[in-house]
């Protein structure tokens, strides 16, 4: 497996954000705005499992604004399911927190497949179920070339129905160099998922946890 590491900065001000994308050059990393929508659902069993391992397994289609097409000349979904877990060594884990500083650190698994309604079929065949969604638009970008120290991050932006969040992920010293250029600190970091987060909302907010949508969606939990 892979090796995922990434960190959550809350982002209270968009346009001042934007301006520090733009100071430090940031630019998309796709065609035009690389603005994709995401509706991602999650798979556990009944008792969840997964969950309580400490593992994650989703299913995102993605529907990029602009870019892909397809051969009707609309925009092309890209469907991917992902599995991650924590790390198989905790040695490693212990030695880059030392090294760099609190990261989330993950494995991870992706594949790209043709139909999520025949995968998530499969998976309630198997006695689990999409048992959570949610939906955001995110915007991914990446630094110049010449920024060496910038080599494979990713900076994601993305806009959720509970607040605009950027999530940096790539080698541990570029997040924190990133974050810092960008006008955060690690004590900034968030390592929650948007699971957590949409529930921790849901709390403060005294409403009811259902599924994270924007609310030109009906509620799901129905």
């Amino acid at each position: 497996m892979a090796k995922e590491t990434e960190i959550k900065l809350k982002i209270s001000d968009l346009p001042a954000f934007h301006r520090a994308l733009k100071r430090i050059r940031a630019i998309p990393a796709g065609p035009g705005s690389s603005r994709v929508h995401e509706e991602n659902v999650i798979f556990d069993t009944p008792r969840r499992g997964l969950a309580k391992h400490g593992q994650l397994l989703r299913i995102r289609t993605e529907a990029p604004e602009v870019g892909r097409k397809s051969h009707k000349g609309g925009p092309k979904q890209r469907v991917v399911l992902t599995f991650k877990q924590p790390i198989a060594r905790a040695a490693d884990v212990e030695t880059e927190v030392a090294s760099y500083g609190p990261y989330k650190i993950r494995e991870e698994m992706e594949l790209e497949v043709a139909d999520a309604g025949t995968l998530a079929r499969i998976f309630e065949g198997l006695g689990m179920s999409g048992w959570f969604r949610y939906e955001k638009y995110r915007t991914t970008f990446r630094l110049p070339e010449s920024k060496a120290w910038a080599r494979g991050l990713l900076i994601e932006v993305d806009q959720t129905p509970i607040g605009t969040f950027v999530e940096l992920e790539g080698p541990a010293a570029a997040i924190d160099r990133a974050a810092e250029e960008l006008g955060f600190s690690r004590r900034d970091y968030v390592l929650e998922n948007y699971l957590s987060l949409y529930v921790e909302h849901c709390r403060r907010t005294g409403q009811e946890p259902r599924h994270m949508l924007f609310s030109n969606h009906k509620n799901l939990s129905k």
